[in-house]
């Protein structure tokens, strides 16, 4: 039996890849408190609901490929609304975010080509790459510095002539670093001047917790034609089971290549489509609140990792994770430990292992990627559970000689 090299170089999720441990954890009766993956627990709106309740056509049909015009139309009207222009046309609806982030790295790809993204990044991204036989390229950040980027002469000398785009996620799955419109505007420079895109995957751009501190790539005027827009209502809406994404952008020819898989697939799924339209008809104040509540949430996390002695964090200013370097040996043989050997009156924790939000081999052993979706009373139990079982971790001692 003959099995493609592409399929074989894809790795499993990090995020999803120890979910057995924790299922055989629950089996022996323990509680886990999950910090790895991103699934809001916040309600979905009723609009959503609404609208497949009264949504009754004599056929469930084939759809238009770009999407249907009430929802295309509803989310130009989204982003008019925060100042930027995109038109109804020139907003294709995508099966996800993720499709969305496939189309444009096929698009944009042959196999050998490069793009930089910050390292860590959402591991998908190299599943992304790889199924279009393309290299991500590491931009170096660091948990000290917040996950920041590094000056524009380091970011230009990564550039060459394979480089096709900036793969961006802000604010930033995994890491929750919000970028500075300085660092916005300068990667648009770049891009401009070396005549390529910017994959700006907005997913969580409602999810900033201090005033100022977000600007949208599609807000830099000069760059509209290479900035390619990915947005998605999983998150902002706590729909992640809709699949309802999509991918904007002001230049023509590039919407024309992404027509072409867009009818290869054939059409998004109506019903979806006609709930997820109502959501962008959802009250301000929904997304007021949920903000309100994931800063909680987002302060009771800091607050209190930087009690925890040995470990190194900074403060997420947006989306709903961050990076945390732990004291540890081996971030996902602590993790493995924990569902396993450690518990508090029956209950235990777990994040995601750290290493697989890196390209480089090696890089993220000591860090995990926690996800702050849990309500203020389970995160302080996480909390204590992991500042307990890092006392007396047997991997500790290794990694403070280290």
């Amino acid at each position: 039996m003959h099995l493609s090299d592409r399929i074989q170089a894809l790795k499993i999720s990090p995020i999803r890849r120890l979910i057995p441990y924790a299922d055989e954890a629950k089996a022996k009766g323990k509680k886990v408190y999950h910090l790895n993956i991103g699934q809001p627990d916040i309600k979905t709106p009723d609009e959503y609901f609404e609208a497949i309740r009264n949504f009754h056509p004599h056929t469930v049909a084939y759809q238009p490929s770009q999407g249907i015009k009430e929802l295309r139309e509803a989310i130009s009207g989204y982003y008019k609304a925060m100042g930027v222009p995109y038109e109804p046309d020139e907003v294709y609806v995508t099966c996800g975010g993720s499709e969305a982030l496939q189309f444009a790295v096929m698009i944009l790809c042959d196999p050998g080509d490069e793009i930089l993204v910050p390292e860590p990044f959402y591991a998908n991204y190299n599943t992304f790459a790889k199924l279009a036989l393309a290299k991500l390229t590491p931009i170096p950040t660091t948990a000290e510095t917040g996950f920041h980027l590094p000056p524009e002469n380091v970011i230009e000398s990564l550039i060459n002539s394979k480089t096709r785009a900036f793969w961006i996620s802000h604010p930033c799955n995994p890491t929750g670093v919000s970028y500075t419109p300085d660092e916005v505007k300068m990667l648009c420079r770049l891009a401009k001047k070396h005549d390529i895109f910017i994959i700006a995957d907005e997913v969580y751009r409602e999810f900033i917790y201090e005033a100022g501190d977000f600007m949208s790539f599609g807000a830099v005027e000069d760059a509209r034609d290479r900035v390619i827009m990915v947005d998605s209502v999983s998150k902002r809406f706590s729909a992640c089971g809709a699949r309802i994404g999509c991918i904007a952008i002001k230049n023509k020819a590039f919407l024309a290549e992404v027509m072409k898989l867009c009818q290869g697939r054939l059409s998004v799924s109506q019903v979806e489509q006609v709930g997820a339209a109502a959501l962008y008809r959802t009250p301000k104040s929904y997304l007021q609140e949920v903000n309100a509540e994931y800063k909680i949430r987002r302060d009771v996390l800091y607050k209190g990792l930087k009690e925890i002695d040995g470990v190194v964090c900074h403060e997420p200013k947006g989306a709903f994770y961050t990076m945390v370097k732990l004291p540890v040996d081996d971030s996902e043989k602590f993790i493995i430990w924990l569902l396993q050997n450690f518990d508090i009156n029956g209950e235990t924790t777990m994040a995601a292992p750290g290493s697989g939000f890196y390209a480089e081999p090696g890089l993220g052993m000591d860090e995990v990627r926690m996800a702050y979706v849990l309500k203020k009373e389970d995160l302080e139990k996480a909390l204590n559970i992991l500042k307990n079982a890092l006392e007396v971790y047997p991997g500790r001692a290794e990694a403070i000689k280290a």
